[in-house]
């Protein structure tokens, strides 16, 4: 089977989640027979462990690199045609037709809740939210990568996702020497890996950690290719504490895993994403995690690790963990355990070759159109409050005239599934969102 992996930075990994999931998937439906196309941004060899590489330009620019990208990915895709696409990422929804039209069968890896993203806002946050409604409309199958993001699409849009997590890598001997590079010492470092964006809370972490009386280093790997007033900001607040050492981007991945296995504890301030890969390779790692206490963190860590929400309560937890190491040994065995059990790439990669051969099997096309409501919500809890906007004004097919939150016409590709008892409790302890209910009903 020929399968074409679109709408990410491509082959070899070293950005981001993405990239990780491409790679790991992508050598092993090779490993089991199939012909694996991945298309890239950067330079590389034309094969990378199997799969294919097609590298194609991409407009430099934050609003458009995806975009542009995936466009001139998907005009390669329609003139080879692949038996079954995977497109990574709902922003390239509104691409979804051309593929259709081409009777190419497509399955959209959603990813997080990007709208709620700090970087984007006004137009952009509109944008995503679009491409989520018209991911739902044109997609032959959605990707969800932990139950809360299934969950979210099954409450907004009634719509079913196939859940398929990341898998986790289990270090077995990683070179935990190689941290005295860095002047570290193993066991007497807290780490933080994440790309310096307000989402990721690492002004939180680091306001945790400066008001602590810690006695061992932050180390803070992470940039942004994109500086913003954000970063400016941290790189500045990180700069007042001695104590701090920020090592920017490290792509060196066997330095990585030693910081992972060496580190006292794994700081994870992550909060839109669903199944993160770098809470999974601290995991992995056995490291001691202590994480924002958000539903897509907890369901990934689950008891094997600690939570904050809070300044203090993170220095309170570092305070801890430095005073009785052995604690911290302890939750590192369950974290790595629990890693071991849940998140393993073989099974996720069967997963997708299961995915693919039922969509194969599937002749794509139209199925009655289906009128929608979206309807008008606030998020509340752990996030700052962010209300659905109100008509966009966007070109797409004349089939799908867009107006959030008002009457949306979706030809869907599938049934949709029945609606959630209740409104999704997205990331956070709240007590009930406020939201109108979706008066979408399966016309006969």
């Amino acid at each position: 089977m020929r399968i074409a992996m679109l709408g990410t930075r491509g082959v070899p990994a070293n950005y981001g989640g993405f990239e990780t999931a491409v790679e790991e998937v992508g050598r092993r439906l090779v490993e089991l027979g199939h012909d694996v196309t991945v298309y890239c941004r950067g330079k590389g060899p034309d094969e990378f462990l199997g799969m294919r590489r097609v590298e194609l330009p991409a407009l430099r620019r934050r609003s458009l690199e995806t975009i542009s990208h995936t466009t001139v990915s998907v005009a390669h895709a329609l003139r080879h045609r692949p038996d079954v696409a995977l497109l990574f990422n709902a922003a390239n929804a509104p691409l979804l037709p051309l593929l259709r039209l081409r009777k190419i069968p497509v399955a959209v890896h959603v990813d997080g809740l990007e709208w709620r993203r700090g970087k984007w806002a006004g137009a952009g946050r509109r944008y995503y939210m679009m491409a989520e409604a018209l991911a739902v409309a044109w997609a032959d199958d959605l990707i969800a990568d932990c139950t809360a993001i299934a969950d979210y699409y099954r409450w907004k849009f009634h719509a079913d996702s196939t859940v398929l997590t990341y898998g986790a890598p289990l270090l077995e001997s990683a070179a935990t020497a190689r941290v005295a590079e860095l002047g570290l010492r193993a066991k007497e470092f807290h780490l933080v890996v994440a790309r310096m964006e307000p989402e990721n809370n690492i002004d939180l972490i680091a306001r945790g950690y400066l008001a602590s009386g810690s006695r061992h280093p932050l180390v803070v790997v992470g940039g942004n290719p994109y500086p913003t007033r954000y970063t400016r900001d941290l790189t500045q607040l990180l700069a007042t504490d001695p104590r701090v050492v920020s090592l920017g981007a490290v792509y060196d991945q066997e330095l990585l895993n030693a910081l992972y296995a060496a580190s006292l504890t794994y700081l994870h301030g992550h909060s839109v994403g669903g199944t993160n890969p770098s809470l999974l390779r601290a995991m992995g790692a056995g490291a001691t995690v202590i994480a924002t206490g958000n539903r897509f963190n907890r369901e990934v860590l689950g008891d094997a690790g600690f939570y904050f929400t809070e300044p203090d309560e993170l220095a309170r937890h570092l305070e801890a963990t430095e005073r009785n190491p052995i604690i911290g040994d302890r939750y590192g065995l369950l974290a790595r355990n629990r890693a071991a059990a849940k998140f393993d790439w073989d099974e996720v990669a069967v997963g997708y070759e299961k995915l693919c051969l039922r969509l194969a099997g599937r002749d794509p096309h139209w199925r009655p159109t289906l009128t929608s409501s979206l309807r008008r919500f606030t998020e509340s809890g752990d996030l700052a409050p962010v209300t659905a906007p109100g008509p966009v004004p966007v070109s797409v097919p004349a089939a799908v005239q867009l107006q959030l939150p008002l009457q949306l016409p979706l030809p869907l590709p599938r049934p949709l599934s029945a609606p959630l008892s209740a409104p999704l409790s997205l990331p956070g302890s709240v007590p009930r969102r406020q939201a109108l209910r979706l008066a979408s009903r399966r016309h006969a």
